[in-house]
């Protein structure tokens, strides 16, 4: 007959060298949530006696609050990305020592585990603590710089994109049907005849001889689309679009002179 294998009498218990506790791997870890007037940070809670605190918006308190930190033996800082909000903090906290993480917001809701009654800065802290975060990518510093200009040079471009599409309306109403003889209203050619149509100049002919000699259209053609009808409520939006066009113009040269010292 074919024997049934006996069971064990009880179940095996793991001995105490077979168990640990989930250790800390960042002791000295902070954690702040970012606000547009305060932000909460929180330390260990055997760091002070108060844990927790408050600090406002001004430079005065992101001073104090890095001091407070390095007051606590903190080391490293996880921070939410929230707006722009975070980037004042985040580089006074560099200059200061510390090694600072800047968390998505996203990231940090969808980690299980957290407690109802606890603070964002506080469950911040303790997953940082467990080296539960990860920080987004920060360029170095003069590389932060560079993009700042060059972000800003783009929104400049943007805004002066909006008043040669006001140009372009003003010189349509009145009929003047310069973008289909050029292919730039702004190139050589667009901005001679439209700097000479705000300056009084009417004459198609006149205007037309200001083309540059590699404009693909011949005289005759650009003049009989300069042929308009130029009231005086047109010509005045048209006046005022120019200027504001050059105002950019001479902010988009000023910031590649910065880039190019960048």
């Amino acid at each position: 007959m074919m024997k049934t294998p006996k069971s064990k009498s009880r179940s095996h218990q793991p001995s105490a060298n077979e168990t640990s506790d989930l250790r800390p791997i960042n002791p000295n870890a902070a954690g702040i949530d970012i606000g547009s007037e305060f932000h909460w940070v929180s330390v260990p809670k055997d760091r002070a006696s108060e844990s927790v605190r408050r600090f406002g918006c001004y430079t005065a308190d992101l001073y104090a609050l890095a001091d407070w930190l390095a007051l606590c033996g903190v080391k490293t800082v996880a921070m939410e990305s929230t707006g722009v909000y975070w980037i004042a903090l985040f580089q006074i906290l560099e200059t200061k020592g510390f090694e600072v993480k800047l968390v998505n917001a996203h990231h940090v809701k969808t980690l299980p585990g957290r407690k109802t009654d606890i603070l964002d800065c506080q469950w911040l802290q303790q997953l940082h603590s467990y080296g539960l975060l990860s920080g987004s990518f920060r360029p170095e510093d003069q590389i932060c710089v560079l993009r700042s200009y060059i972000r800003h040079r783009d929104n400049l471009i943007k805004s002066a994109y909006v008043h040669i599409q006001r140009m372009q309306k003003a010189l349509t109403q009145m009929n003047v049907q310069l973008h289909k003889v050029v292919n730039d209203i702004t190139g050589t050619t667009g901005m001679a005849i439209i700097r000479a149509i705000v300056e009084g100049e009417r004459n198609p002919q006149i205007l037309a001889a200001k083309k540059h000699h590699r404009a693909k259209r011949s005289q005759a053609e650009i003049a009989a689309a300069l042929n308009g009808d130029y009231r005086s409520e047109h010509i005045f939006v048209l006046q005022q679009e120019l200027q504001l066009y050059d105002v950019y113009q001479t902010q988009i040269a000023a910031c590649d002179r910065q880039i190019q010292e960048c």
